[in-house]
């Protein structure tokens, strides 16, 4: 039990759920926000880029409560990216790749979630395998501050390589799927070029997702009804052709029985009846006689 000011006593029951209400993520503390994340880096790593010099690659350290998250920050001089690119943890990045907008230093951010990915990251129908691992450049110039903004790359030769090496994995190898993600639940996949890599032509988060069992057997399932209601829609459109070409040749038939009857039989002279003309015969084929020769 608790008292408030006036001296009346909180239940317990009231006061539970306060604190839970408070210590929620709604409030922030444990919200498992990408970008909030991204900016809890990117100032980290501003501090720590102050403390080397340009090519060389410095582990950030992030709060504790953040353990398991491994985070390095890599200043180049644009010059220097551009003629022999950089190979960094995951990632490579070949040489002929320049900063967007154009920058004479730029800071490299590496980030790898590890076992914090299926926190941040989810992927509708598909189970990530890998962990999320992403990188993002900044403005370095200040040798003292990163840029806010991140920077975007113009690529003239070859793709950036993302690899996922010792990787087990377990099932059907071809669910395995690239997939970049981003905020707001952004899903983008692609084909992996060769064993557990993936390419990209830009910055961002990327791991490697397998589609979940449930979801292959329903796709399987609903395979099957289409090839089914196709088959059967085919089989109607057929039996209904095969119908009227039947009844098509039956008619001819009958039609041509007619005709051959009517040309057997004597023909009739038409006569014209106001505005249509009728048969007639031209003569009479039996003449009249009395039934009695008396003539009165």
């Amino acid at each position: 039990m608790g008292r408030n000011r006036s001296g009346h006593i909180i239940p317990t029951y009231v006061i539970f759920p306060l604190l839970l209400l408070l210590f929620s993520p709604v409030h922030g503390l444990t919200s498992y926000d990408p970008e909030s994340l991204d900016a809890l880096i990117h100032k980290h790593a501003m501090k720590a880029q102050a403390k080397k010099r340009s090519g060389t690659s410095l582990n950030v350290s992030l709060p504790a409560n953040f353990s398991g998250i491994e985070v390095s920050v890599v200043r180049l001089r644009s010059g220097h990216f551009w003629e022999r690119g950089v190979n960094f943890s995951s990632f490579y990045i070949p040489p002929r790749v320049l900063p967007f907008p154009f920058v004479k230093r730029l800071s490299i951010v590496y980030q790898n979630l590890g076992n914090w990915s299926t926190r941040y990251y989810k992927v509708p129908d598909y189970s990530l395998v890998a962990p999320v691992v992403g990188f993002v450049a900044y403005d370095a110039s200040n040798l003292s501050a990163l840029g806010n903004e991140a920077l975007r790359f113009s690529i003239r030769g070859d793709p950036i390589l993302i690899s996922f090496p010792n990787l087990e994995i377990k099932g059907k190898l071809e669910t395995l799927k690239c997939v970049k993600l981003g905020p707001d639940g952004f899903v983008q996949f692609r084909n992996i070029t060769k064993e557990n890599t993936c390419i990209t032509q830009g910055d961002g988060h990327f791991s490697l997702a397998v589609q979940n069992p449930e979801v292959e057997k329903n796709i399987r399932v609903w395979k099957w009804y289409v090839v089914g209601f196709g088959a059967g829609f085919f089989a109607l459109i057929l039996s209904g052709v095969i119908g009227y070409t039947t009844f098509k040749l039956v008619r001819s038939k009958k039609l041509r029985g007619m005709e051959a009857e009517s040309e057997n039989g004597v023909a009739l002279h038409a006569t014209s009846v106001g505005r249509s003309k009728m048969p007639s015969a031209s003569m009479v084929r039996t003449q009249p006689t009395l039934e009695q020769d008396y003539v009165p």
